[in-house]
């Protein structure tokens, strides 16, 4: 009886000596995001907070480029369907999409160069110099939408190893407090390791919309693509229905604003 009293209370105090420990160290930790990132090491904050302001140019870059790419969406669809119509080149320079408007401009540029009694002997040359230079203008107005795009093709691929460096270090610090502290109590050691799991939290958190922004503005970058390219053949269609027709593209004619 006396033997199995003494090996109740061995048992009750090995099971209660974590918990007497923790309290009497007075290791009490507010384990939510603000507290642990005020009690994390300086290059573990100096990581989350690049990874905020990741988040950040992630959210800028995203509102800009949806409004960009719209709006130069709806002045194609315009143009495209201003140059359905039949007339002389001259009569579509005022397009609202300014790339649409630049091919035009391109067209009529090559035909100025020619005198006009000239120009079905030379309409071959015409039509090649003006697809030259209708290609530099949607190559051109691709770059432009495609400005920021990087940015956030760099942000997913790094985000998530910035994130990893900052908990690689944290955890490295944790480890360094346990051998100074001599002691493996989980009231010691998860603080520190949550601490620095919360960098890869925070890459994650950067990483995932970064990637799911710069695939749905490829996509609609590569949509805008397609439309420059039905403009660029309407144009070139127009062209060869002047060379062919012989029409002076210097006549007044009233222009072709779109709807």
């Amino acid at each position: 009886m006396k033997r199995s009293l003494v090996v109740v209370s061995l048992i009750s105090g090995w099971v209660a000596l974590p918990a007497s420990a923790a309290v009497g160290s007075g290791l009490t930790h507010d384990l939510t995001v603000a507290a642990m990132f005020q009690q994390a090491d300086w290059v573990v904050k100096t990581v989350m907070g690049v990874l905020v302001l990741a988040s950040v140019a992630t959210l800028s870059i995203w509102i800009f480029k949806t409004w960009e790419i719209v709006s130069h969406r709806r002045a194609m669809a315009r143009a495209l369907q201003s140059l359905s119509g039949d007339g002389a080149l001259a009569s579509f320079a005022q397009l609202p999409d300014p790339a649409a408007a630049a091919m035009v401009q391109a067209a009529i540029g090559e035909l100025e160069r020619v005198p006009a009694g000239q120009r079905s002997r030379y309409a071959e040359g015409i039509k090649e110099r003006t697809a030259a230079r209708i290609q530099r203008v949607e190559a051109g107005q691709q770059r432009r939408l495609s400005r920021g795009a990087s940015v956030l093709g760099s942000i997913g691929a790094a985000a998530p190893f910035i994130g990893l460096f900052g908990t690689v270090w944290g955890i490295m610090n944790s480890f360094i407090g346990i051998a100074h502290s001599q002691t493996t109590n989980l009231a010691v050691v998860a603080p520190g390791i949550a601490e620095a799991l919360l960098a890869t939290a925070f890459g994650l958190v950067a990483a995932i919309p970064a990637v799911l922004v710069y695939n749905a503005v490829t996509r609609a970058i590569a949509g805008y693509r397609v439309r420059m390219n039905d403009a660029a053949t309407q144009v070139m269609c127009l062209l060869s229905r002047e060379l062919e027709s012989g029409l002076d593209p210097q006549r007044n004619a009233e222009p072709h604003h779109g709807i």
